[in-house]
């Protein structure tokens, strides 16, 4: 079943202020979650062998935004409570496209897993050209969760 986007748009204009604020707060914690630790953002408390790259911060913004706009389907209208997450609306593409998405923007030699994987050399030559396959792939399935979360959010409004 596919959704129009008229729908889509109508369901986000109709969110609360609780909403938008819990929306935010999710884009900008993982800016920082992840941003911090894959040192996008210097800081003296990590170390990156390899240099940032010119796609990195794009997908930082766009993971970044979903992730809030995916976090904030958590939000009950009208309050700032959570509800119970549920795993037929996305939120296993959601971590696992947050995850990926870290994983893209990482140095690929500081990774542990690839690093141990594939040694310094296997981790430029191979995860590094494959960083920009995972960035798209973590994008695409944080937008297959909040396309899930909001189908499920117009089934609740409609009744």
């Amino acid at each position: 079943m596919t959704v129009p986007s008229a729908s889509i748009r109508s369901v986000l204009r109709g969110w609360p202020p609780s909403r938008w604020a819990a929306a935010a707060g999710g884009a900008v914690g993982t800016i920082l979650v992840v941003g911090l630790p894959t040192v996008l953002i210097p800081n003296s408390v990590f170390a990156r062998a390899v240099p940032v790259t010119w796609w990195a911060w794009p997908t930082l913004i766009v993971t970044a935004v979903l992730a809030g706009l995916v976090g904030a389907t958590y939000v009950r209208r009208g309050s700032t409570s959570a509800e119970a997450p549920s795993a037929s609306h996305g939120s296993k593409a959601g971590m696992a496209g947050g995850l990926l998405s870290y994983f893209a923007v990482g140095c690929p030699v500081c990774n542990k897993i690839a690093l141990l994987a594939l040694g310094y050399s296997g981790a430029l030559r191979w995860f590094a050209p494959a960083q920009p396959f995972l960035a798209l792939l973590g994008i695409g399935l944080l937008a297959y969760a909040l396309h899930r979360r909001l189908r499920g959010d117009m089934a609740c409004v409609s009744r």
